[in-house]
């Protein structure tokens, strides 16, 4: 584990007493990191006791399973304070609703990769769950990339509506089922927002701001369709080049949701995040179908319903993580702006997923108008679940 991994833990609070670079290596070198981050993470003190007492309940957990599911996270132990990433909750949920039968050793951070790197790693059972985004489900179920569309699942209840409706269940998981996969969850982060680099000198309030700007997009074709209605110059650059195209002014600005942007690194970089609420950012746990199905009865319905208890703890983390986020980011200079009616509705008149421009697609990835229009229906229609949605 690197120095800049112990700074992280340390900025982030996750350890309760100070703690040197050279003791913790020293007690992850006798105990383990997931031993030494996991006291860290949930006691009121801090001791190499207590790291020895939860290295000694992981072993003996592990040795009674019958199953271990290696987890991977792109994401430190202590995250979900800025982002609700719930990482612990998931594993202590698996092992108790599991009574045992499953071990779930983490691996944060983004040890075992990123992005379409573990979803692929849990296609091949390489690994057995991960968590990353839903965008990088659409090669094996490109409905999911509906959700890029904007204006339509675009605040936090719209797309927990949708995602959690039987139509979607139906048309969707049973093709992500088809590649190996089950869906454990979905992770609400907050919808995408408009944000621009430190010197740009205007908030973004609606389209007509956005005019010529250079804004990075990922690899999404529709999003970039979605700047490029709304006016802007849509620049692709890859995620780990961004911090360094915004400082240098390679690109003017980006959408990620405010706790991925405060996760990512960028606070201190930004002038102004405005809530344009587009597009719902979301993640997702997936997780090997095949080794799910290996389980006993038992086994699959406790990690189904650990999952369950996990999306509602991620549902009601939310607003929290927002908040931190939020006060983080306004510390280092960043300002927010929330557009009135009226604004967002020059966004939605402008690029929403109204327009005509996006029915081929509609019918590509739904299969037919009508199917998108019950999707849209799902999205609009209440479920049993609430979510926090950002203000304004």
């Amino acid at each position: 584990m690197t120095d800049k991994t112990t700074d992280r833990l340390q900025r982030e609070n996750v350890f309760q007493t100070p703690i040197s670079r050279r003791r913790f290596w020293q007690l992850s070198k006798a105990y383990g990191f997931t031993a030494v981050a996991l006291t860290a993470a949930g006691a009121s003190f801090f001791s190499e006791e207590a790291v020895a007492q939860t290295a000694k309940e992981e072993r003996e957990r592990q040795k009674d399973a019958k199953a271990t599911m290696n987890l991977a996270t792109e994401y430190v132990i202590g995250a979900t304070r800025y982002y609700p990433l719930v990482q612990l909750n998931l594993k202590e949920n698996i092992q108790n609703f599991t009574n045992g039968e499953v071990y779930v050793k983490l691996a944060p951070g983004g040890v075992l990769g990123k992005g379409g790197q573990l979803a692929s790693k849990v296609q091949s059972n390489t690994i057995q769950a991960a968590q990353h985004s839903v965008s990088n489900f659409a090669p094996f179920a490109p409905a999911i990339d509906l959700i890029n569309v904007p204006y339509w699942s675009n605040t936090n209840q719209r797309f927990v509506n949708l995602v959690t409706s039987q139509v979607w269940r139906d048309a969707v998981h049973a093709k992500v089922n088809a590649r190996g996969f089950e869906v454990l969850l979905y992770l609400v982060l907050d919808p995408r927002t408009a944000a621009v680099r430190n010197g740009f000198g205007k908030v973004l309030k609606t389209p007509d701001d956005m005019k010529g700007m250079k804004f990075r997009v990922p690899g999404s074709k529709i999003l970039q369709q979605f700047y490029r209605l709304a006016g802007a110059n849509p620049t692709p650059v890859a995620w780990g080049e961004t911090p360094t195209a915004i400082k240098e002014g390679v690109a003017d600005g980006l959408d990620p949701s405010l706790v991925a942007l405060y996760a990512a690194g960028f606070s201190g970089l930004l002038e102004s995040v405005s809530f344009i609420k587009s597009v719902e950012d979301a993640q997702v746990y997936s997780c090997n179908l095949e080794w799910l199905r290996g389980l006993s009865d038992q086994g699959q319905a406790g990690v189904r319903q650990a999952a369950e208890v996990t999306f509602q703890q991620n549902l009601a983390q939310v607003p929290a993580s927002r908040a931190y986020a939020m006060a983080e980011m306004a510390k280092g200079g960043t300002r927010y702006y929330a557009p009135n009616e009226a604004e967002l509705a020059q966004w939605k008149e402008k690029a929403g997923a109204q327009r005509p421009e996006w029915n081929d697609l509609k019918n590509e990835l739904a299969g037919s108008l009508a199917k998108f229009g019950e999707f849209e229906e799902a999205a609009n229609t209440r479920g049993r679940y609430f979510v926090d949605d950002v203000a304004g």
